[in-house]
């Protein structure tokens, strides 16, 4: 493989070029990297390139490699990348005139360009399957607190009522189009460059949608170059785990505050807190700390891949291969967030009394008081707005709580406001006020209407029902193309 170069491999190349990478591919991709040498030689015998005969011999022999594992493979640093080992132990057993044959119209750009894909493509089905399992997790809790109010927050500050139903349920909307996102590029992930070549493709009469068939790809690339080249989809996928992540942060970040002594109106069970090794009184919620974290994790890894890429030649490049490098770190890590993620939702307990209390005292309310006013008084709602802002600067001045406002503070503020007095009615200002019916009466398309959201529900629940069709009709293709493999008959 050197014969073009006379002098050995450098220590330094080795330590910490090559055996640092063949040691992780040794455990990331030896099942992967078998099943491609299985595809391209059964291509090989199929169309008259390798004998029926030869090829049994390879066959036996890639069989015995894969039934000892990764593990007992001999690594040697020297043979650079995983699959020259593996030839190694194929030779080995029969023969280099044998052996060597089944690198025959490939070349280690287009094989190591066919793995990344394939290793690309699990994980990214691996992340799908764990969406759909805190979706559904989340749709529990949402489809029993359809009642439970809840303040909603702009600028981190008191906004209007909702019910914890309705959060759930924007939250759950994000997933949904986060899956799609993933969906998309684990489409624009699973296509075959194998039969490529270095970049040009071969000589040799291959059947690239064969080996494409064989190994679960949608088709073959399309483009020998772009075969061996591309790498969009490497920032395709990081791009949706970056927006994913970017999503379970703001959760994660809300469920944090929420769990705080201030606002104290979520915990986390005991099994995903830490407490203080000085303070015996902590209850610490570590999984939300490290989710929140571990999504900047994932940006580094986008922009470390962008700029592996950028100003490299359209073609096959050791730097444009460095693109993977955290690639593999990011499935890790957007897959073990939402493994921790899923198992806090299905710990936590919400103090629905103390919500309901923190909506009837925090002014949350009193956004309906000016809608009432525009409707019983029949003026403009930015004159509405005006009578209510004063309103409520007036009462926090004066320590008035909410239940306090009644028809003769309304009309005092408005005369003052607006030089005319608006009188409402009793009965309109606690309807206004009451946080039950402030949520109730928004039964608009998206609103906190226990209705609607339950309508919200369904509709989510039906795409979930989808997607997990879709997730279990692929992980079926593939353990089916993995079992055809493993039982192919020479």
């Amino acid at each position: 493989m050197r014969e073009r170069l006379k002098v050995d491999l450098s220590e330094e190349v080795i330590n910490y070029l090559l055996l640092p990478a063949l040691e992780a591919e040794q455990k990331r991709s030896f099942t992967n990297i078998m099943d491609i040498n299985k595809g391209h030689l059964v291509m090989l015998i199929s169309n008259g390139i390798v004998t029926r005969e030869d090829g049994q011999k390879i066959m036996e022999a890639l069989d015995e490699i894969n039934q000892k594992g990764a593990s007992s493979l001999e690594l040697d640093p020297k043979l650079e990348e995983l699959y020259f080992n593996i030839e190694a132990a194929l030779i080995k057993i029969v023969g280099v005139e044998v052996g060597g044959q089944l690198h025959t119209g490939r070349s280690r750009n287009d094989l190591y360009a066919t793995l990344a894909r394939m290793n690309s493509r699990d994980n990214l089905l691996s992340i799908c399957e764990q969406i759909i399992k805190l979706r559904e997790e989340i749709i529990k809790i949402a489809e029993n607190t359809l009642y439970t109010v809840l303040t909603g927050y702009t600028h981190m500050q008191p906004a209007e009522p909702v019910t914890l139903a309705h959060y759930l349920s924007a939250i759950l909307s994000a997933l949904e189009r986060d899956f799609k996102r993933f969906r998309q590029s684990f489409n624009q992930t699973n296509i075959s460059p194998l039969g490529a070549g270095a970049m040009a493709s071969t000589s040799f009469n291959i059947d690239r949608k064969e080996t494409s068939q064989l190994l679960g790809f949608n088709n073959a690339m399309a483009n020998s170059i772009d075969g061996v080249a591309s790498r969009d989809y490497v920032l395709e996928a990081l791009s949706a785990m970056n927006i994913f992540m970017n999503n379970l942060s703001r959760f994660s970040h809300d469920l944090y505050i929420w769990s705080t002594d201030e606002f104290g109106i979520v915990e986390v069970g005991d099994s995903v807190a830490a407490s203080s090794s000085i303070m015996p009184q902590k209850k610490n919620p570590i999984t939300l700390e490290h989710i929140k974290a571990k999504s900047g994790h994932i940006i580094a890894a986008l922009v470390s891949a962008t700029s592996c890429l950028k100003n490299t030649s359209y073609g096959h490049s050791r730097d444009a291969t460095e693109s993977f490098k955290y690639l593999w770190d990011a499935f890790y890590e957007v897959d073990s967030c939402l493994h921790l993620m899923t198992a806090t939702i299905k710990t936590l307990k919400f103090n629905e009394e103390k919500m309901y209390i923190r909506s009837l005292e925090n002014f949350s309310t009193v956004t309906e008081l000016a809608n009432t006013i525009v409707r019983e008084a029949n003026i403009s709602f930015r004159e509405a707005h005006q009578v209510v802002g004063h309103l409520v600067s007036e009462m926090i001045d004066k320590k008035i709580p909410v239940s306090k406002i009644n028809s003769e503070i309304v009309k005092d503020i408005s005369k003052l406001v607006l030089g005319r007095e608006i009188i409402l009615s009793k009965d309109g200002i606690q309807k206004a006020l009451d946080p039950i019916y402030n949520v109730e009466s928004k039964n608009t398309i998206g609103g906190p209407a226990p209705e609607e959201v339950k309508k919200q529900l369904q509709k989510l629940n039906e795409v979930l029902m989808q997607d997990k069709e879709w997730l279990t009709e692929h992980q079926g293709i593939f353990q089916y193309k993995k079992q055809q493999l493993s039982k192919v008959q020479v």
